[in-house]
């Protein structure tokens, strides 16, 4: 069982993050309120089932659901020191889909030849062999 300087050790990082971090105390902030406003519009004297069947059928309460959850994953993204990864995740996708098209049994002989010509022009010859210093 780890001791208490251990657990205090593990926790310290993400309490100094959650006092620096102006973006995480607004996050945290936002996701209380809706969860505050979305909670007094349902449960308002209401049973379960007048709530699930509120909750099911009402658009503006999804809706503040899905942005208090927002709030709360971005919180929680902050509050581990994790990054948005956006532009690498969009390059990885594009050259996935470029390498995809060019190795297609289908299309990538075809591609590759287009690609040639655009990059080389259509009258140069490609070849992958080199100089090899022969010269009869």
């Amino acid at each position: 069982m780890a001791k208490a300087k251990d657990r205090v050790a593990d926790v310290k990082p993400y309490v100094q993050r959650a006092i620096q971090d102006e973006e995480l105390r607004d996050n945290l902030r936002s996701a209380f309120a809706t969860a505050r406003d979305v909670y007094d519009e349902l449960v308002g004297g209401r049973g379960v089932t007048a709530v699930a069947g509120k909750v099911a059928s009402d658009k503006d309460i999804q809706d503040q659901l899905r942005s208090a959850i927002e709030d709360l994953r971005n919180a929680a993204d902050r509050i581990q020191g994790k990054e948005e990864h956006k532009g690498r995740n969009t390059s990885l996708l594009l050259a996935g889909i470029a390498l995809g098209i060019l190795f297609n049994p289908m299309t990538g002989p075809e591609t590759r030849r287009w690609l040639k010509d655009k990059i080389f022009g259509e009258d140069e010859e490609f070849g992958y062999g080199g100089n090899s210093g022969n010269s009869n």
